[in-house]
């Protein structure tokens, strides 16, 4: 149940989006804005990770609990994220009920999910180029052949090396 709560913020919030002006986001411009799309994610007790929603509303991606130990993927089948009149809601099967989120833009790529009536318990969520867990470099990495000694036979019918 401890890992239930951060990885619900940071699932549900996902299907977030990002209308006009700042502000309190509304279920359409969430979908919108998320479906299939890469976000980070950091919430207020430390977890952070990765990952994308999906349309049907089945979520994949990476999360590291706590902020600590090593990165873990999951994810959550069809149909978990649901629209629910104005807001983004989740049904995980480890929870008895429906749980609801709060999404508030903070800037044009970058929301905050929060629990229905709960504001402090969030995670910011910020919208990223690429695919998840790709490394980024600046640089392309050398790739040059390393020639084994084995290979290095001299030619077949050469005598004066006898």
């Amino acid at each position: 149940m401890s890992k239930t709560v951060p990885s619900l913020f940071a699932v549900a919030s996902l299907l977030a989006g990002v209308p006009a002006v700042a502000g309190e986001m509304r279920a359409e411009e969430a979908r919108q804005f998320v479906a299939d799309k890469l976000f980070s994610f950091t919430c207020f007790e430390g977890t952070s990770g990765e990952g994308r929603v999906h349309a049907d509303g089945s979520v994949g991606g990476v999360v590291r609990f706590g902020g600590s130990g090593p990165p873990r993927y999951a994810t959550l089948p069809p149909g978990t994220l649901r629209v629910r009149g104005e807001a983004i809601c989740a049904m995980i099967s480890a929870l008895p009920f429906e749980i609801c989120f709060d999404l508030d833009r903070t800037d044009e790529k970058s929301f905050r999910g929060s629990l229905a009536g709960l504001s402090v318990a969030s995670c910011q969520f910020t919208r990223q180029a690429g695919r998840a867990g790709m490394a980024r470099t600046s640089l392309p990495l050398s790739i040059k052949p390393t020639i084994a000694a084995s290979s290095r036979q001299r030619p077949r019918g050469d005598a004066s090396k006898n």
